[in-house]
């Protein structure tokens, strides 16, 4: 009798359930295919009795979708298998289990405390913080079944580009290394015999709806409807952009590093020497646990406004700040300001959140890094926040010859990570989502507030539209004929 065959994976979800690191973040556009993937994978161990596994969504409703699926998948292919609807448990005949759960608040991690899991997954990883996922390493341990069998211990990912947790995972799993390539690194413990140097690794396996011939096949209008939606949407969902996603703030942003030199149609430029009489800034967002930003801005003859340093307080765990007390910053605020080529020399005004001004529980922090040694001093920035958005708006728009208001050195990389990432808050819709990483953005509203200038659109690049990643442009001629799709 023929084995009957209840899922089998596609070449590219293949790659990915092959795939040996520790953490591995599949897809980065829809219709790749990761839902049954991540069910699947999930159930790869389900022979040893001890198996215990976990699939996240980010809320109960969204959690839904996946416990329908898994009915689909996992009845079928283990009869004996018993689903709980209150629990929202899997039981297979050996004991082992696989739970759904849900995070819809960061303190929710909190109800996993104590429980242990030899896979974890989740499924649309941008809906979660980088506290809700790196929370559930501590969770991940392994045990072992009657007859000996040890578990795996790993963790697995799905995502498409958008949402809260755009910016620390492509941080984490796009900028570091290219698609397919193992990213290592090396964690040190202090142990009671010395220091344990522990590697882990992992990796990003793309995945987009050409990888995907069985949803193609039973559906070809499905890229068409990809086809329809605006072009940030489009390039984020068919191709895979993560530079362009639905919900993204400033959807002006362009990082080209074929115009760094010439400094047209993109944001980002090579460095240069402003001229000293350029008016120059500094900005100043304070954090503690949080980072702070420390940001030197320089005006042209025009007023645009060039970022040409940063000073970025942050552990490199997202949204963590290095603890530094106002005087040791203002210390090494002058530090920089006397040594670095670009800041030498200059007549710089401090521009800070009102914040810092405050004297309601003791000596302000200005009035902490104004003290000698230092003398550090700040302006009051405006802290208007729509008001102060909308400069960031203005300035990022370009004109008809390609030029912006506002341009940025390519060696601020912390604002070039965090400020494309930014998203809106789902309930005050007109500001951004104030739980991401926004200090570097609330320094530079502060600088851009003190120029200010009138409401420009913003003119589009006339270069014709075409795959923005260059990734797909054989296949789609190969598979479907040309796609041609109008400006």
């Amino acid at each position: 009798m023929a084995e009957r065959i209840i899922w089998q994976p596609q070449p590219k979800q293949a790659e990915f359930m092959r795939r040996p690191e520790y953490e591995a973040l599949y897809g980065g556009a829809a219709g790749g295919g990761k839902t049954d993937s991540m069910l699947v994978e999930a159930l790869r161990q389900v022979h040893i009795p001890a198996y215990r596994g976990i699939l996240f969504r980010k809320t109960y409703p969204m959690m839904t979708e996946l416990i329908d699926r898994s009915l689909a998948i996992y009845k079928p292919a283990f009869p004996g298998a018993k689903f709980n609807a209150s629990a929202h448990v899997w039981q297979f005949p050996s004991g082992a289990k696989i739970w759904f759960g849900n995070m819809q608040h960061t303190q929710d991690r909190t109800n996993y405390q104590g429980k242990r899991y030899d896979f974890i997954g989740f499924e649309e990883l941008c809906h979660f913080q980088w506290d809700e996922y790196s929370y559930m390493f501590s969770r991940n341990r392994p045990s072992r079944g009657p007859g000996g069998e040890k578990t795996r211990v790993y963790m697995r990912a799905t995502a498409n580009p958008g949402g809260v947790g755009h910016g620390w995972v492509k941080a984490r799993f796009i900028d570091p290394a290219p698609p397919m390539t193992t990213i290592t690194e090396d964690m040190v413990v202090q142990g009671p015999d010395g220091p344990v140097t522990i590697k882990r690794d992992r990796v990003f396996v793309p995945a987009t709806v050409f990888d995907n011939q069985a949803l193609l096949e039973a559906d070809p209008a499905y890229l068409g409807s990809l086809a329809m939606l605006p072009q940030a949407e489009r390039d984020a969902l068919l191709y895979g952009n993560w530079d362009s996603f639905s919900g993204q703030v400033f959807r002006e942003w362009k990082n080209d590093p074929t115009h760094y030199q010439d400094r047209l149609w993109t944001h980002v430029i090579d460095p240069f020497d402003p001229p000293k009489h350029w008016k120059c800034w500094r900005g100043f967002d304070f954090g503690y646990s949080r980072p702070f930003s420390v940001g030197w801005f320089v005006a042209d003859e025009e007023g645009r406004i060039y970022h040409i340093a940063e000073w970025y307080g942050c552990t490199g765990t997202p949204n963590e700040g290095i603890r530094m007390n106002p005087a040791e910053i203002a210390a090494e605020i002058n530090r920089i300001e006397q040594e670095h080529p670009l800041l030498r020399g200059r007549d710089i005004t401090g521009i800070a959140d009102p914040a810092i001004f405050d004297e309601s529980h003791g000596e302000s922090i200005a009035d902490l890094m104004a003290r000698h040694p230092n003398y550090v001093s700040w302006y009051k920035g405006d802290h208007t926040r729509l008001a102060g958005k909308m400069q960031i708006h203005y300035r990022l728009a370009f004109d008809e010859t390609g030029l912006p208001m506002f341009q940025v050195f390519n060696t601020c990389r912390n604002f070039i990570r965090t400020l494309p990432s930014l998203v809106y808050d789902e309930k005050k819709v007109e500001d951004i989502d104030t739980t991401q990483e926004d200090h570097i953005y609330d320094m530079t509203r502060y600088v851009l507030m003190e120029s200010p200038i009138s409401p420009r659109q913003n003119v589009a690049d006339p270069t014709p539209w075409s795959d923005p990643l260059n990734q797909f442009k054989d296949k789609q001629v190969k598979r479907f004929g040309a796609i041609h799709f109008d400006r």
